[in-house]
């Protein structure tokens, strides 16, 4: 009889995130799984109680892979550090495009949107020291400019563009610059209503 093979949760994990990258999602199956690890889909559901555990595993991995792109970014020092921020998503999108597809192009309907909002503070905290807006206009500047980005982003990870990150670059300034202007200017157009 053949010795068992044993694998850890986190080895079953890993082989996931492969099948993800080449397949998908949806190529994410149990004897995918298995013939990625080589081994029968035992030793998976000795560790897992179903797929949709695996799905959640990796779907935290996915996240936890993209916390690192942004920390690398932001810890290079190549951009100022809230740019590092969108160069480190667009960055995602174009190295690891399934994974991107995971984590920011599936069905989020169910997700409440109002906690991610916690999660931005330091990026709002970022674009309040850079532009003095109050954390409410600097919530919305981060929101046009996120939007921007995604848009590069998913353009990118479905193969419609390909940029080079150098123009990235040079188009998320430009994008940065043009909506500092624009909230800077309505700032003092405000101020100066309150003073008449």
């Amino acid at each position: 009889m053949p010795p068992k093979v044993k694998f850890t949760r986190t080895e079953i994990v890993k082989a996931a995130l492969d099948v993800v990258r080449a397949s998908g999602i949806s190529g994410l199956t149990a004897r995918a799984l298995a013939a990625e690890l080589g081994c029968s889909v035992k030793p998976i559901f000795g560790l897992f109680q179903n797929m949709e555990e695996v799905q959640q595993e990796v779907l935290a991995a996915a996240d936890n892979l993209y916390q690192r792109y942004i920390q690398k970014e932001m810890q290079a020092g190549k951009y100022p550090s809230y740019k590092a921020s969108g160069m480190a998503y667009i960055r995602f999108a174009k190295e690891e495009g399934e994974l991107f597809k995971l984590l920011f192009m599936r069905d989020r309907s169910k997700e409440k949107v109002g906690e991610d909002k916690k999660l931005l503070l330091p990026l709002l905290a970022l674009i309040q020291k850079n532009t003095g807006l109050d954390e409410e206009k600097a919530y919305l500047f981060h929101i046009e400019m996120w939007i921007y980005v995604h848009g590069i982003a998913t353009m990118i990870v479905t193969s419609y563009l390909d940029w080079d990150m150098e123009f990235i670059s040079k188009v998320l300034t430009d994008a940065y610059v043009g909506l500092k202007c624009r909230y800077c200017k309505e700032g003092e157009r405000n101020g100066s209503n309150q003073g008449n």
